[in-house]
């Protein structure tokens, strides 16, 4: 289930009896200050017994039974996932399973926990505002390099290469074999001296046959926002031919960066 449903789900549900719903966000960024040490175990420790001692002491039995059988699921889910954390952790449950929606995620979140009648869904909807599906265009001259990512993890990447001699874009494939990859850096480097020849006066037109691919590839995935990336005179050239609205120019030659790097660029 995508964050989008689980969301639209849980604005149905009002739980007025002892089965209240329990949200948590945890932060497990092993990139925060605050995060050394996986504290993230001790704050979801203190958190779900925080919960547990209050209603023992309320003594109500059947919301303290409830709110066990949703502790048990979530420690297992910790549990299974713990050697694969990424930013944090979301979780939306009900002890009867109505609602059950456990996730990782690539973005970081502010500890929460909550057991009531309705889900926290603040952060969820400001993770979700913040971090759309977007199609970064990384731009470098006869290359161009697609990075599709969503919730700050990539989705897709696609990769076109400009043929000088067909004059047209086509996929560029990857190879792993040591005399292909000579072989094909040879004629990468022999297509680049005959590209900077003709550059400056064909850059518009070449530009503009690949512009109509990546305003498909945009409507396609749903992307929500559009960035191009790469030195100025190129960035802006592909931005002039592309119909897709685009919501941000970053001039720096990224073409060769590891995804990670990249997203990192555009969420700063």
């Amino acid at each position: 289930m995508t964050l989008e449903k689980i969301l639209s789900q849980l604005e149905n549900v009002n739980r007025e009896g002892k089965n209240k719903i329990f949200t948590m966000y945890l932060n497990t960024d092993p990139t925060d200050p605050d995060q050394q040490g996986g504290k993230w175990r001790l704050q979801f420790k203190n958190g779900m017994r925080n919960f547990e001692e209050y209603l023992q002491k309320d003594q109500d039995k059947e919301e303290l039974h409830s709110f066990q059988h949703v502790k048990h699921k979530v420690e297992k889910f910790m549990d299974e996932h713990e050697q694969h954390l990424q930013r944090s952790v979301i979780v939306f449950a009900t002890a009867d399973e109505e609602v059950w929606f456990a996730q990782c995620l690539q973005v970081r979140v502010k500890s929460e926990f909550y057991w009531q009648e309705t889900a926290e869904t603040a952060q969820l909807e400001t993770i979700l505002q913040n971090y759309p599906m977007i199609g970064v265009v990384l731009v470098q001259q006869n290359e161009i390099k697609v990075v599709e990512a969503k919730l700050n993890s990539i989705e897709n990447t696609s990769h076109y290469e400009f043929d000088i001699d067909q004059e047209n874009w086509h996929v560029k494939q990857s190879t792993s074999k040591v005399g292909q990859a000579a072989a094909a850096k040879q004629k990468a480097g022999a297509q680049k001296d005959k590209f900077r020849a003709k550059f400056k006066a064909n850059l518009q037109r070449w530009y503009k046959t690949i512009a109509p691919k990546l305003d498909k590839q945009a409507k396609e995935n749903e992307w929500q926002q559009t960035y191009i990336v790469g030195e100025k005179e190129v960035t802006t050239a592909l931005k002039q031919q592309m119909n897709q609205p685009v919501q941000s120019t970053i001039y720096k030659n990224m073409l060769d960066a590891e995804g990670d790097k990249v997203l990192a660029e555009i969420y700063g």
